[in-house]
């Protein structure tokens, strides 16, 4: 079971194309958003809800990340939570939360793919 402690898993939608950054040590930083929706029914309507979540990965994950996704991609992600914090100009302080995706997959269909 301590594998399970502060573990993510989310299957959803990129709202944007994979922003990349090449760190002064040579890794590379790839951040992105992912919209994952929710469906409920209200007085016999459909409603859907979408929730965003900040993704950001490391090193060959991020390089494969931004290699192979991009805005609209339908990914399945693993990783964990962090939040960070920092003061703005204003002296405000600012909270993040991200997923740290150490695992992904992609759940397009290639569309020159056979059936078989």
């Amino acid at each position: 079971m301590r594998n399970l402690i502060n573990r993510v898993q989310l299957i959803g939608n990129l709202g944007m194309d994979v922003e990349t950054k090449e760190l002064d040590n040579g890794g590379k930083l790839a951040k992105v958003a992912l919209a994952t929706n929710h469906y409920y029914s209200k007085d016999g309507e459909k409603l859907q809800q979408t929730d965003w979540h900040n993704l950001i990965a490391w090193g060959s994950t991020a390089k494969m990340f931004s290699d192979m996704c991009s805005k609209g991609s339908r990914v399945a992600v693993q990783g964990k939570l962090t939040t960070r914090s920092w003061e703005n100009p204003a002296g405000q302080k600012q909270y993040r939360t991200e997923v740290v995706v150490d695992e992904f997959y992609i759940m397009d269909q290639r569309k020159d793919a056979s059936p078989f």
